[in-house]
């Protein structure tokens, strides 16, 4: 597949028609907003990080995300040098929360720990966080970016016109609670998903949880992982229709720790959606020990929205979690819709 080859002039000629585009009042939306900070990190790349940085956006690596350590597309912290790195945490900035960014450094925090707890900081690098581009962002045309490393992957995907989208976002943590007698003993990149899912079981009656309960063991990893976004069809466990109000009220605050990882109008536009598909039809699901600190799974799952989080591995002690919208994974929804717009069908 070949880069596309950006010169220095190219970018230039970018930010000039950006600067242009900025004078005109325009809605101020996520897809508006993203676009500068990232011009700001392509034009602070040499021309050699740019062919590793920059793809069309119709390629196939687009998709192609996952949350193991591996050599991925794109510029890894490391290669760049402190001016870069900090226009990589702006372009963050602009599309996470404040809770996310938190989250973000949190599990990269963990992986140097991981390092250090494990003897083979060499490959569990801080420093092996890509960012890549797929499609030009001043082109005004659909474009996406990612961020991703060991147990961390955030993916947006910008159709101009129609909105963002935010998923799949991948957040773990190995370990989940930082170990004695490490100096940082306790620290928990992820506590909040494993606190509010237990808040919520434990919010249930005993025959409301009996539903829930999927299985008696944990299922040992996320389901719906690389290439497999879609592969959960069946809703399973308690209906939140079949929850009091108090507790669909704690549900929603478990979603929420998810979903409010992005910036605030892309959350709610998510929200928005999760209302209008119906919350009542939205299932929660549990396998696996009811305690802390033993191997459990949950699930959250409806027609816009797949949650899951599972804390199995090693000694239930390492956490993967991750967020979809099953009907607008990399953009497909809002692709479809731009796509008709700018090609509608003859009548």
């Amino acid at each position: 597949m070949m880069h596309t080859h950006w010169s220095r002039r190219h970018v230039l000629r970018m930010l000039s028609l950006l600067g242009a585009t900025w004078l005109r009042p325009t809605r101020s939306w996520a897809q508006d907003v993203m676009i500068q900070p990232a011009l700001d990190v392509i034009q602070s790349l040499t021309d050699v990080q740019r062919r590793q940085a920059i793809y069309p956006f119709d390629t196939d690596k687009r998709r192609d995300w996952h949350y193991i350590p591996r050599r991925r597309p794109g510029v890894t912290l490391g290669e760049m040098n402190p001016t870069q790195q900090e226009r990589v945490w702006t372009l963050l900035r602009a599309g996470l929360s404040t809770q996310g960014v938190e989250k973000a450094r949190g599990v990269i925090t963990t992986e140097a720990i991981l390092g250090e707890l494990s003897g083979s900081s060499g490959f569990r690098d801080p420093a092996n966080y890509a960012v890549v581009f797929f499609g030009d962002p001043a082109s005004g045309k659909p474009w996406s970016w990612r961020f991703e490393g060991h147990h961390l992957s955030l993916t947006f995907t910008i159709v101009p016109g129609q909105g963002v989208a935010a998923t799949p976002a991948f957040f773990g943590a190995n370990p989940a609670t930082v170990p004695s007698p490490h100096a940082q003993a306790g620290f928990k990149a992820l506590g909040t998903e494993e606190e509010n899912g237990f808040r919520l079981l434990n919010s249930l009656s005993e025959a409301q949880q009996t539903t829930a309960m999927i299985a008696s063991q944990s299922l040992g990893n996320i389901l719906s992982g690389p290439e497999r976004e879609a592969s959960l069809k069946q809703r399973e466990g308690l209906a939140f229709g079949a929850m009091t109000a108090a507790q669909r009220q704690q549900a929603m605050a478990l979603i929420e720790t998810y979903v409010r990882n992005v910036r605030p109008d892309v959350a709610q536009t998510e929200l928005d959606k999760l209302t209008a598909a119906g919350v009542d039809t939205l299932h929660f699901a549990w396998a696996g020990s009811q305690t802390p600190g033993r191997p459990h799974y949950y699930r959250v799952h409806g027609q816009t929205l797949l949650i899951e989080y599972d804390n199995t591995q090693n000694g239930a002690n390492h956490v993967h979690s991750v967020w979809h919208n099953p009907m607008n994974s990399f953009g497909q929804d809002l692709l479809q819709a731009h796509y008709q717009e700018a090609h509608p069908p003859a009548r």
